[in-house]
């Protein structure tokens, strides 16, 4: 494990501390998994990027046409 100094606004490091003791970890912890949180959602955003310049508009238009014209399942109405 790695080691470092973060460098917080009271303000944010109280709030950060509070959530926290709330959830029953440490404040070594909450930050843990707040940065592979965000490490996550990030990597999210690229790999769909990624999978959407593989897809074609023409694609897209050939599946839509190949699903039966139906209605709504209930629940499913805009």
């Amino acid at each position: 494990m790695t080691a470092f100094t973060v460098r917080l606004p009271e303000s944010l490091h109280k709030q950060i501390k509070q959530l926290a003791k709330d959830e029953g970890i440490s404040l070594n912890q909450f930050l843990t998994l707040a940065a592979a949180e965000k490490m996550s959602a990030l990597r999210t955003i690229d790999y769909l990027r990624l999978e959407a310049e593989k897809g074609s508009r023409e694609d897209f238009d050939a599946l839509l046409a190949a699903l039966p014209d139906a209605p709504p399942l209930p629940g499913d109405e805009i």
